[in-house]
C-alpha cells in the first residue's frame, strides 16, 4: 500500500506559479510510475503529467505542455508539479497517483491516489 498526500495548492492570480508536492509513505515510490491528474467542477478527472521511475522520462497533457513540469525525488519519496503561467482554466482539484505502469495517461491505470489539493486561478 502507498499513501499519498498532496500539498501546495492555493489561490493565485493568472500568470502566477505554484508548486505542488506529493509525499508518499508506506512503500517507496521508486517502484511506481507517478502521475498528476486534475478535476474541475462538473468535469471528469483528466490527465496532467506523468513521470517514469527514474524521473528521466515525462509526459504531459497538451493543455499544460511548456507550462508545467513534473519531477520526483525518490530519496525523499516525493513527487512535484511545478506550475507556471497559470490560467483560470487550470482551476481544479489536483491529485497525485501511483501506477505499476510507466507514463500512463488514464486514471484507471493508477492504483493509489491522494486526497487532492485545490488550485484556484483568478483572472
Amino acid at each position: 500500500q502507498v499513501q499519498l498526500v498532496e500539498s501546495g495548492g492555493g489561490l493565485v492570480q493568472a500568470g502566477g506559479s505554484l508548486r505542488l508536492s506529493c509525499a508518499a509513505s508506506g512503500r517507496a515510490i521508486s517502484n511506481y510510475g507517478m502521475g498528476w491528474f486534475r478535476q474541475a467542477p462538473g468535469k471528469e478527472r483528466e490527465f496532467v503529467a506523468a513521470i517514469t521511475l527514474s524521473g528521466l522520462g515525462t509526459n504531459y497533457a497538451d493543455s499544460v505542455k511548456g507550462r508545467f513540469t513534473i519531477s520526483r525525488d525518490n530519496a525523499v519519496n516525493t513527487v512535484y508539479l511545478q506550475m507556471n503561467s497559470l490560467k483560470p482554466e487550470d482551476t481544479a482539484v489536483y491529485y497525485c497517483a501511483a501506477s505499476s505502469g510507466i507514463l500512463r495517461r488514464r486514471s484507471f491505470e493508477y492504483a493509489y491516489w491522494g486526497q487532492g489539493t485545490q488550485v484556484t486561478v483568478s483572472s
